[in-house]
This record gives structure tokens, sequence and C-alpha cells, in this order.
């Protein structure tokens, strides 16, 4: 393991979205690619939303994206019969409008392919050895996928939000807070029980009654009896295991056997039975999510004795913080949020 520094500046955590598709170069949506330091998705399309004079409603993103960061994203804005404003000439602190074009429609949440980052460590030290060792293994084996504590909030308190809300305590959020919270309690139980697996050390592993997910889809089947066609495809990524986020049972199918079990006992503990029938009664709907996380295109280089750099990119809904933690000697991204809610 290495100790180190992430996050030294803004300009050390990098991150470009990766949408999949690009603008149609005609239609009623301003189509923006958008740099920004040191503010929120939120406070972005606040700014667009000001400067265009609309609602911001109006205004679209695939993600949400951190603060503390050097973030590229894709944001639209809602301008039938209207020409542009001059968006190059918008002047927000933190804020850079790179690319306009025009869109033929709204660009909605969840509309992305993933995220390239590029993370510089500094301060870095430990067995150098070792740690290229680790980062050959992550490459090949991918990562425990848990949700970073940045979903959780600072000092998770988010969390505790999301606890006062489930318990039916203080005022109704707004829906767009009604969500993040939900968001927060999901995350954290998934995190329990993805922590479970890692302490058993099988979350890489297809247990009796599995529900498998398809690499890079929300396709699944059930792995009553894991045999060694569906060992040969976990082996080579093809399928991965997955966890649960808590809601209404739909499409989403439920494990069985032993893996039912063990998701059970987890979400059983304490405040995970009162979450979960709190999450159905609220209308979350139930999903999987893989428990291991395939960084693409893993790529180191020592910029100097004591600082490195990684580049990799991820998909949809994963944390570039989730694959540093595995190679930085500190806990994982459940384990604080589960202090601070016990």
């Amino acid at each position: 393991m290495l100790h180190g520094l992430l996050r030294a500046s803004a300009e050390d955590f990098q991150v470009d979205e990766q949408l999949g598709y690009g603008a149609s170069g005609e239609g009623e949506h301003a189509f923006l690619r958008v740099r920004k330091r040191g503010i929120n998705t939120a406070d972005v399309a606040r700014e667009l939303a000001r400067f265009a004079g609309v609602r911001q409603v109006n205004v679209g993103f695939a993600g949400l994206k951190d603060r503390h960061a050097v973030t590229t994203q894709y944001f639209s804005v809602h301008l039938p019969g209207v020409p542009d404003p001059d968006w190059h000439g918008m002047r927000s602190k933190g804020l850079e409008v790179l690319e306009a074009l025009r869109h033929n429609r709204k660009i909605r949440r969840g509309s992305l392919r993933g995220n390239a980052f590029v993370l510089v460590l500094r301060q870095v030290h430990g067995p150098r050895d070792e740690a290229e060792q680790l980062l050959a293994r992550i490459a090949a084996q991918g990562v425990p996928n848990y949700f970073g504590p940045q979903r959780f909030g600072r000092g998770a308190s988010n969390l505790h939000r999301a606890a006062r809300f489930l318990a039916g305590e203080g005022a109704r959020p707004k829906p767009e807070q009604k969500r993040m919270l939900l968001s927060a309690a999901r995350s954290y139980l998934f995190n329990r029980v993805l922590a479970e697996r890692v302490r058993r050390g099988d979350w890489n592993q297809a247990l009796p009654g599995e529900v498998m997910l398809l690499d890079g889809s929300n396709r699944q089947f059930l792995a009553e009896n894991p045999d060694q066609e569906i060992r040969r495809r976990v082996c080579e990524q093809d399928i991965h295991p997955s966890g649960p986020l808590p809601g209404r049972q739909g499409r989403t199918l439920r494990p069985l056997g032993e893996a039912a079990r063990l998701e059970q006992r987890v979400l059983e503990e304490a405040p995970g039975a009162a979450w979960v029938d709190a999450l159905v009664n609220q209308g979350a709907d139930s999903e999987r999510r893989p428990l291991r996380l395939m960084p693409a295109g893993l790529a180191w280089e020592w910029l100097a004795e004591d600082v490195l750099q990684l580049r990799f990119a991820l998909p949809t809904g994963a944390f570039g913080t989730t694959l540093v933690r595995e190679l930085m000697a500190q806990s994982c991204p459940g384990e604080p949020a589960q202090r601070a809610m016990s």
C-alpha cells in the first residue's frame, strides 16, 4: 500500500464526461461542452439558465460532477425559436463554455457512457514495486465497486438527512433533494452488502443463487448453481456478480439461495430493514449494481519521485476514488459512512 495525498489541487483530479453521442447540429437545444473548476453541476446549471434567460428546468445534464476537481461535461439549454447567446463570452468564476452546438433533444440524467480520469497523487511514499504490481492486478481483475464517499456528503451529512427523511422526520425535501437522499440511502446499503462480500473474499465470485449482470449492460440472469461455464465467464469479466439497490420489486431479479440469505442478513441489520421498507414506500425502484468495477485503459506514470499519475476510464455510476482507495492505505468508501451512521 502507498501513502500519499489526492486532490492537493483541483487540477490533480480531472474528469472528462463521455456521453457516447454528439450533437445533431440542429434543433431547439443548445448543446454545450463546459469546463468547470471549484463549482458543482447544479451551480453550473443555474449559471447557464441565468445567462440564457430561461428557467433552470430548461437545462439538462447527464451526471453530477465533483466540485473539488477540474471536469468537463455536457449541458443542454432549451431555446426554442431563440438564437444562442454568446456562450463564449460568458463570464463566471470557475466556468468556461468550450463548445456550443445545436441538438434536437434535452440531455437526460444518466444518458452517458462513462468518465475518463486523470488523477495525480502527491507526497507518495511506500513500496513502489508492490504498488505497480497492485495496479497491474487492478487492471486485470478490477476492484470492489463501492460508492465513493462523495455520494454520502461531507461528514455523511446526506446519510443523516436521509435517515431523518426515511423516518418521517423534518420537512419534506424538494424532488431533487429527495432523489439525492434516496440515492445516498440505497448506496449505503449496497456498500454494506459489498463490504461483507469483500470480508468473505467472494466479491468477485458467483454464489449459488447470484444475480449476474452482463458487462456494460443492465441485462441480468440468475445463476442458481454456478458451473464451470459461469466461473469462466466471471473470470473473463464477461459477467459480474451483483448487489442490491433496494426498492420496489419490479423487473429486477431477486437472488436465491446463499446469495439471498447473505443479502437478507446484512440488510436486516439496523437501519437496513427500516430503510428498505421506507424506500419501497417512497417509490424507489429496486436495481442491481455490479460488485466488481473494471477500469478501462488503466495506465500509470511516475511524474517525480513522489508523484504518481493515473489514467483510466470508468462506466457511469462508478467512482474514481474507489480505485484510488485500493491503492492507498485508507479505509474503503463504505466504512466512514458506516461509522457515522452507527
